[in-house]
């Protein structure tokens, strides 16, 4: 009886302590993703446009501001506890 209330609480312990994402850990995500998604906005816009100047000032353009999107985005979900356990 003792040993599965000592057992219990540690269960207890190890689900309240559940490891979060850093800061630092978020804004690396965010930049490995949006490399993904750069690469294929330039492909996307260079099948469209022919042009590969154009294609690369879209995709720098949507770097810059999908990037900082991303990061709050992750930040936020990153607050709900909806989903975890």
């Amino acid at each position: 009886m003792f040993l599965d209330l000592h057992l219990n609480r540690k269960n207890r312990d190890k689900k309240s302590s559940a490891p979060k994402e850093s800061i630092s850990r978020s804004a690396l995500k965010a930049i490995s993703w949006r490399l993904v998604g750069t690469l294929d906005t330039i492909l996307i816009a260079y099948l469209i446009t022919g042009t590969i100047s154009q294609a690369l000032s879209i995709g720098f353009i949507e770097w810059g501001t999908k990037i900082v999107l991303y990061f709050f985005h992750e930040r936020l979900w990153n607050r709900l506890q909806w989903g975890k356990k």
